[in-house]
């Protein structure tokens, strides 16, 4: 049994993952600002974890095996983390994103297209950081998601308070109506009233990972491994726009509509123009066993379509 804190996992698969941690016999703790309440037998802590002095207050003397922090955005949030969780825990785990390697949100090292990114591509080691950006603006937040992200990993990485890792996700998709992005939803929804789906005129492919595997991915991050640094966490294959609506359609029983945008223009969600698909080699040589995308999507737009039916 290990102590493991939570910071978020109220909602998709955070939740999942407390389950998960609880099920295998961990003593879990969730902190969030008290809008969720965790299931029978996880502690649940309250507090703002942007308000630092309310953070270590409620922590108390508690002390953990580690760390996972699904909500953390900023470097000023990292930071706030670092000092508040140093001499508390063995490891710290990152739910990052696949969107640190977007090229079209920073001048990133160059990757011939149709090769997966490896995690050295973006090292928040060398990253630079700018604590005094309007973060707690949550519009220049949204604007700059992967900015923000990355510098939070480079907060973690370089503060060396305790083992860190970031756990990069690609897309993540399926629970029906869990997935509160609705992005899946977009597809189910308007293919099969028949309306259009917004494409580039060149659709390059991207990666995506079931909830049910990133919160498995998470659990082996946190509990059965001591590697530190980024880790990639993908599905095997890779899938362009157009593939995803194929799948789609077919189980929809309709023929999608594409309209292809101008050079610039907004487009369906996972219609990129920009490649930045992940490898997931470093996980793989770690240990960690990835299901095939092509696996679990039908199954997944199933049950999508039906909760938005």
């Amino acid at each position: 049994m290990q102590r493991i804190c939570v910071i978020g996992g109220s909602r998709y698969f955070g939740k999942l993952l407390v389950d998960l941690l609880r099920a295998a016999g961990h003593q879990v703790t969730v902190i969030n600002r008290g809008s969720a309440r965790p299931p029978a037998g996880v502690e649940h802590l309250i507090a703002d974890r942007d308000d630092e002095a309310a953070l270590v207050a409620a922590l108390g003397s508690r002390t953990f095996d580690a760390v996972v922090d699904q909500v953390c955005y900023t470097p000023v949030q990292a930071a706030i983390a670092a000092r508040a969780f140093a001499g508390r825990t063995r490891r710290y785990v990152m739910t990052s994103t696949i969107e640190v390697y977007d090229p079209g949100t920073a001048a990133l090292p160059a990757v011939p297209t149709g090769t997966p990114v490896p995690e050295e591509n973006v090292d928040p080691r060398a990253w630079q950081v700018a604590m005094d950006l309007p973060w707690h603006d949550e519009a220049y937040l949204e604007a700059h998601y992967a900015e923000g992200k990355r510098q939070a990993e480079a907060v973690l990485t370089r503060d060396g308070s305790f083992p860190y890792v970031s756990v990069r996700s690609a897309h993540v998709l399926g629970g029906g109506a869990q997935e509160f992005t609705g992005r899946l939803a977009h597809y189910t929804e308007r293919i099969g009233r028949g309306e259009e789906i917004t494409v580039h005129a060149k659709t390059l492919p991207t990666v995506f990972i079931h909830y049910e595997e990133l919160a498995d991915l998470l659990v082996w991050a946190t509990t059965a491994t001591d590697f530190s640094g980024p880790v990639n966490a993908c599905s095997d294959g890779l899938l362009d726009v157009r593939e995803l609506a194929a799948v789609v359609a077919a189980q929809t029983g309709r023929t999608p509509v594409h309209r292809t945008v101008a050079a610039g223009g907004a487009a369906s969600p996972f219609s990129f123009d920009r490649h930045y698909a992940m490898s997931n080699a470093r996980a793989k040589e770690l240990g960690f066993t990835f299901s095939h995308v092509d696996a679990w999507l039908p199954g997944a737009v199933a049950e999508t379509a039906a909760a938005t039916a």
